[in-house]
C-alpha cells in the first residue's frame, strides 16, 4: 500500500509541476454575512469504482483551494474488491481525514446510495457510519440516512443510463422521498452536463440547487485544468467554516453552481454573489463631455459576460460588455447631461437562475466632476 501511495505522490507531483498557471484555483469572494465555501460534494476513489486513493483527491482539492470534499463512494458498487477489500465502509472517509489534516481541506463523510430507477442514486452526506446504509430495501437506506442526520440529495436525475431522453423521471418513489424530506437537493449538474430540468425540479421543490465533479479519475485530465478549466462545484454560503454551518447552509439551499465559466442558482443568492463580484471601482467625466470615463472591476473567477438593459449606451462599446476574470473593463457611458450618480441596468447572460431566465443586476455610478 505505501508503494502505491508513493507512486500516486510522483505522478501527481509531476503533474503539478508542469501545470503552471494558477492550477484551476477556485475563487470567489464572501457575500454579505457569510463565508464562501468551495464545495465539490461527490467525489470517488477506489474504494468504489475510482482510478486514484484518497490521498489524491485530498491533494487536488488543496491545489484548488477547495474548502470542503465529500468522500461519496458507491455503497452497492464495489467492483476492485477483489483487489482491495475493505469491509467497512467509512474507509475512504477515514484515509482522506488523515490526509487533510494540518490543511485547510474540510472532509465530510458520506456515501452514494446506488441503486436502478426508482429511486437511482443519491449521495448521504455528514453520516456517521456508512455501513448502516447497505441495506436491501432502498427506503430504509435513506431512513437511515435521516436517523444519522444526513443531508441527502439526488445524484444526476437526468443521467442518460437511466432516463435515455435525459430528462428527470419523477416517479412516485421519489416524490415520496422529497415530500418526506428524504431528497433535500438535487444536482442540476454532474461532471460536464447540465439540466434546466433539474434545475426546475429544484425550483418547484424547493431543493437545494448542487453541482459537483463525480470525479473518478485526475480532475486535471477530466477538467483541463492546465489550459485554464475547473471543476464543478458548489458554492455554499456559510456563517462559518464548519460542518454544522456547512450542514444549516445547505439545509437552506445557500447555494450557487460554478460549471464551465457559468453561475447557476437561485435568483436571490445569484444576486448577492454577483454583487459581492462586480464593483464600480472609479468613474469621472472625460473633459469638456458628459462621457462618463467608469471603470467596472471584477474579483472573482467568472468572466461576467453582460447585456446592456439600461437607458444609456457606450462610446466605446457595444451592448455586450464581458469584465474579465480578477480584472476589470472600462465603458464610456453617454449620457445627455452630467449628473451626480446614474444606475446601469445588465443582463448577466453567463448566469442561470431557472431555465433560459438570466438574473438582472444594477450599477450605481457616481463621477468626479
Amino acid at each position: 500500500m505505501l508503494k502505491t501511495f508513493a507512486f500516486n505522490f510522483l505522478l501527481f507531483s509531476t503533474l503539478l509541476r508542469a501545470h503552471g498557471g494558477n492550477n484551476g484555483i477556485i475563487d470567489f469572494p464572501d457575500v454579505p454575512g457569510f463565508k464562501t465555501l468551495v464545495c465539490d460534494l461527490h467525489i470517488h476513489t477506489v474504494f468504489s469504482d475510482g482510478s486514484v486513493w484518497p490521498n489524491i483527491r485530498v491533494m487536488e482539492a488543496k491545489r484548488e483551494h477547495i474548502d470542503v470534499i465529500a468522500t461519496t463512494e458507491h455503497l452497492e458498487y464495489q467492483p476492485w474488491k477483489a483487489d482491495i477489500p475493505h469491509p467497512d465502509r467509512n474507509r475512504s472517509f477515514e484515509y482522506a481525514k488523515h490526509f487533510a489534516k494540518n490543511s485547510d481541506v474540510m472532509v465530510i463523510n458520506g456515501s452514494e446510495i446506488t441503486r436502478g430507477m426508482p429511486p437511482g442514486h443519491a449521495n448521504a452526506i455528514f453520516i456517521t457510519d456508512a455501513n448502516k446504509l447497505l441495506v436491501d430495501d432502498p427506503m430504509e437506506a435513506f431512513k437511515e440516512a435521516r436517523k444519522q442526520d444526513a443531508f441527502i440529495f439526488w445524484n444526476h436525475p437526468y443521467w442518460i443510463a437511466q432516463s435515455p431522453d435525459a430528462k428527470v423521471i419523477l416517479s412516485d418513489m421519489n416524490l415520496e422521498l422529497i415530500n418526506e424530506g428524504l431528497l433535500e437537493g438535487i444536482e442540476v449538474v454532474n461532471d460536464t452536463t447540465f439540466s434546466d430540468h433539474a434545475l426546475q425540479i429544484a425550483l418547484d421543490f424547493n431543493l437545494t440547487i448542487l453541482g459537483t465533479s463525480d470525479i473518478h479519475d485526475l480532475i486535471d485530465w477530466q477538467y483541463k485544468l492546465p489550459e485554464g478549466g475547473h471543476r464543478p462545484v458548489t458554492l455554499v454560503f456559510a456563517t462559518e467554516k464548519t460542518k454544522p454551518a456547512l450542514k444549516r447552509a445547505l439545509k437552506k439551499g445557500r447555494t450557487v453552481v460554478w460549471y464551465n465559466d457559468k453561475l447557476i442558482g437561485k435568483s436571490d443568492h445569484l444576486q448577492s454573489l454577483i454583487a459581492s463580484c462586480i464593483k464600480v471601482e472609479a468613474s469621472s467625466y472625460i473633459k469638456n463631455s458628459t462621457v462618463a470615463h467608469t471603470k467596472i472591476s471584477n474579483n472573482s473567477d467568472a468572466p461576467f459576460m453582460l447585456r446592456n438593459n439600461s437607458q444609456y449606451n457606450f462610446y466605446n462599446s457595444t451592448d455586450f460588455v464581458t469584465i474579465p476574470p480578477h480584472g476589470s473593463t472600462i465603458l464610456d457611458i453617454r449620457i445627455e447631461e452630467k449628473k451626480k450618480s446614474f444606475t446601469l441596468e445588465f443582463e448577466v447572460l453567463n448566469a442561470i437562475s431557472a431555465p433560459a431566465t438570466h438574473p438582472i443586476i444594477r450599477l450605481t455610478v457616481r463621477p468626479k466632476y
